[in-house]
């Protein structure tokens, strides 16, 4: 049973893993990536998150290697801390408190006991880079409060901040203005761009810069699309600069490499751009990224590039320019129109992801499965461009068809529609197009559901729409002797007095159609499409509507515009409850009664669980979200938890995510993910992350197929492994220096000993030598007895133990006489 804690809201993943930029390690194994309130760690060879650094309490702001460690991590937080972390282990080494809110951390070489932190003084604009020293100390937690100005007015962005020449000075730029500090001088160089007030001069704006690692050079990168090169700037009157342009829109980041012999440049074209010497004619390309470039990151070696992309990606980039790897995130679109549903065959979260796309996201391990590409069109980042929209998705049958919905409208009376019917394939093992439907309403499509029955014979869908009719297509059969032909079309056509219709849903057994138009529900007949019953209220149009499971199937529930949630039976046709409550999210668990409500208040976002049989609530949970909940759904557990609670009981067998109007991905838990992963997974986490190939497939299904037939057995045997940490042997074997330790041969022998079962049934004991057949025979009939006996004995004669000698039962004899058998001669040598 799961011990009684609060159920508290949790990231459960799709952070941004492009907010800063990312950091390799020296050996350019792993790659690091602030992740929300974590910091995550990657396998740049499996593209697998190996680590998962828990332990600041707000926004993780910037990462970096320690200087003098690079088996260490320094990482800094809104909570205003600074933390030392062992990435391999993934352990929290050290924190040290500033106090300050902070947006950036530089680490430096030359400066072991201080690192470089963006902090906000007064005013809400103004920013200050200042360095803090870090205090030694043995305990965990340490002040650091000494604070020493370096400059002022600047970004807080940490691609405005670089440092150059191995550290002697800082350049940092803001606006229109370019501020070079000396360390050794202790003097502050300024220059001026012309204003936005001359238009001609309207986008010379910084963006970011960049130091040339070994000489007096600094790259800045402007809203033009112009890369600017300074040299001189030593001397405010004698600085020089040169423009490197090919970028058309604002350059997002640079990056020297480390020799400092190239400058890497990317923007919105999702191109990266290499500038060898620094020369206009010496340019490489790598092209097609995908969206837009935001960060550009070196590692220590040299060998290896990445880039942090705004659609949620890192792409690790050999020093050749060919792409080695991809990291992809949960992909924040513009707006989720599809809602989130649960893939019923990998039970992946989907969702829009990149335009015209679905993406399936694993929950479990927080990546991105795949894309599917909806629309099939080449997308053009282009901001005036009216584009397609993927507005509705839905599965049906259990993972075998998929429909989507698209849509262009560029002006009110010219409406591109497009329905598209999906099959799922299991050669392929992906979705293969079907049907293509060319404008199937007049106006927009509101809703769509499948009939998912178990006993229904043909896939049905329904689409509702605002042109006042709801559709019912099904699947038919066209094959002849030419070819085969299997294909949707539509069955019946039904409205109700013009109203728009504005949702629709199945009952669980398939047997009711329910249909709002506007303020009027509607239940039809699946199997006629005769019109049963309808309800009608007052308190405005129909926003969700949702049938009851299980026990509770007789009831509907519906909730309308003006914040009233209603509750009707279908048995005796009449309103059996109502409540005012501002719904924002109803979802039903398909594994229980149990329904959740998201409603919206001033103060933020309220959780309600009840079953519609009764309006009492199973759990209230307020405040959830300050934003607004958007979307919500059940995605069932592997395995389920049993909750002593009743009020956390509809927990048990499955788990509520919801998304929030910021695209943050949320979830009800007693535990965080990190504390979910036990000392031994996280051991064996590496191992798991191999990449999937076709050999891998090969011994991973026959290691599956040995560790059943293992476990089978030894459930059939009864007999129980020992631990290997609770054998004395086994730790001093490894715990001991080894240049104390006996000569192997030796320790073989105790440490096979060491692994044997011992069996008490007569069937499976071991026999020693010195023991005859005749006298192994004669002790059995009595061994359950002198064994119960001695246990007796023990027991009764507690308070004599001094005083009796323990009288060694048969199993233990057996031992004692293998340890006779031992040399321990090699003691005498030492």
């Amino acid at each position: 049973m799961v011990e009684e804690e609060s159920i508290r809201v949790v990231h459960c993943g799709g952070s941004e893993l492009n907010f800063r930029r990312a950091v390799f390690s020296a050996d350019s194994k792993y790659i690091f990536c602030v992740s929300g309130d974590f910091v995550k760690v990657y396998s740049t060879a499996t593209e697998e998150c190996v680590h998962i650094l828990q332990g600041h309490r707000n926004l993780v702001t910037g990462i970096q290697l320690n200087p003098n460690n690079h088996l260490q991590l320094y990482s800094c937080s809104f909570d205003g801390t600074i933390k030392l972390w062992d990435y391999l282990d993934g352990i929290l080494i050290k924190t040290f408190i500033v106090g300050h809110k902070l947006h950036a951390l530089f680490t430096l070489a030359h400066a072991e006991d201080s690192v470089f932190v963006t902090i906000n003084k007064e005013k809400p604009d103004i920013f200050q880079l200042v360095s803090v020293k870090l205090p030694k100390s043995s305990s965990q937690e340490v002040e650091a409060k000494e604070l020493s100005f370096v400059l002022d007015y600047i970004n807080q962005s940490p691609k405005c901040i670089a440092f150059g020449n191995e550290g002697e000075y800082v350049a940092a730029v803001r606006d229109f203005y370019l501020s070079v500090y000396f360390f050794k001088k202790k003097t502050t160089s300024r220059f001026t761009l012309s204003s936005s007030r001359n238009k001609k001069h309207a986008k010379n704006s910084f963006t970011c810069v960049a130091c040339h690692p070994k000489e007096d050079c600094i790259a800045s990168g402007h809203m033009d699309g112009k890369i600017r090169l300074w040299r001189n700037f030593d001397d405010d009157k004698k600085y020089t600069y040169t423009c490197l342009h090919w970028h058309h829109d604002m350059v997002m980041d640079l990056a020297f490499s480390v020799t400092g012999t190239s400058l890497l440049s990317g923007g919105r074209e999702c191109v990266l751009v290499e500038w060898r010497d620094a020369a206009e004619k010496n340019k490489e390309f790598l092209p097609r990224l995908g969206s837009t470039i935001e960060h550009i990151s070196v590692s220590p070696a040299g060998d290896l590039f990445c880039t942090s992309h705004s659609d949620n990606k890192i792409v690790v980039i050999h020093r050749n320019l060919d792409a080695s790897a991809v990291i992809q995130g949960l992909v924040k679109d513009r707006s989720i129109f599809t809602g989130m549903m649960i893939d019923p065959r990998t039970k992946a979260l989907v969702l829009n992801g990149k335009p015209g796309h679905l993406q399936f996201y694993s929950l479990q391990s927080d990546k991105q499965l795949y894309n599917l590409d909806i629309i099939q069109q080449e997308y053009i980042n282009d901001y005036g461009l009216i584009q397609i929209e993927l507005t509705k998705a839905a599965f049906g049958c259990y993972g075998n068809w998929l429909a989507t919905v698209e849509q262009r409208q560029e002006k009110e009376t010219e409406l591109e529609l497009q329905m598209k019917l999906w099959m799922y394939n299991k050669k392929t093992q992906g979705f293969v197009l079907n049907t293509k439907i060319s404008m199937p309403h007049d106006d927009h499509i509101t809703a769509l559901c499948f009939r998912n029955a178990e006993k229904s014979e043909n896939p049905t869908l329904v689409t509702a729409s605002k042109d006042g009719y709801f559709k019912v297509w099904i699947l038919t059969d066209d094959s002849d002797i030419y070819k085969k032909a299997v294909g949707w079309t539509c069955d019946f056509v039904g409205s109700y007095h013009k109203y728009q219709a504005t949702n629709c849903c199945f009952s669980e057994d398939g047997s009711l159609l329910a249909v709002s138009f506007e303020e009027i529900v509607t239940i039809w007949d699946s199997e006629t499409w005769e019109l049963k019953c309808t309800f009608c209220q007052r308190a405005g149009k129909i926003r969700h509507l949702c049938f009851g499971r299980l026990t509770c199937s007789k009831y509907l529930l519906g909730g309308t515009e003006d914040g009233i949630l209603c509750c009707w039976n279908l048995l005796s046709c009449a309103l059996e409850w109502s409540a005012k409550l501002n719904i924002r999210v109803m979802e039903s668990d398909p594994y229980s009664e149990n329904i959740a409500a998201v409603s919206q208040s001033s103060e933020g976002s309220d959780l309600f669980v009840f079953k519609p049989s009764e309006p009492r609530p199973l759990y209230i949970q307020k405040n959830i979200s300050r934003e607004e909940v958007q979307w919500g759904v059940f995605v069932p557990r592997d395995v389920p938890e049993l909750f002593n609670s009743e009020a956390h009981q509809w927990l048990n067998r499955s788990q509520f995510y919801f998304l929030t109007k910021s695209q943050s991905l949320l979830t009800f838990s007693t535990k965080s993910p990190e504390e979910k992963l036990t000392p031994t997974s996280k051991q064996l986490l590496t191992e798991e992350s191999l990449p999937t190939t076709p050999f891998y497939f090969i011994l991973g299904k026959h290691r599956q197929q040995q560790d059943e037939k293992l476990n089978e057995t030894l459930e059939n045997e009864l007999v129980q492994l020992p631990l290997t940490e609770n054998i004395p042997a086994v730790n001093e074997l490894l715990h001991t220096p080894a240049h104390v330790l006996p000569s192997a041969s030796f320790l073989c022998s105790m440490f096979i000993n060491s692994l044997l079962l011992s069996k008490e049934t007569k069937s499976a004991e071991e026999i020693p030598d010195d023991i005859d057949m005749e006298e192994e025979k004669e002790s059995d009939d009595s061994g359950e007895e002198n064994d119960f006996t001695e246990k007796a004995q023990v027991t009764n004669d507690t308070g004599l133990e001094e005083d009796i000698l323990h009288q060694l039962s048969k199993s233990e004899e057996k031992e004692l006489r293998k340890l006779r058998k031992v040399d321990y001669s090699w003691i005498a040598a030492l």
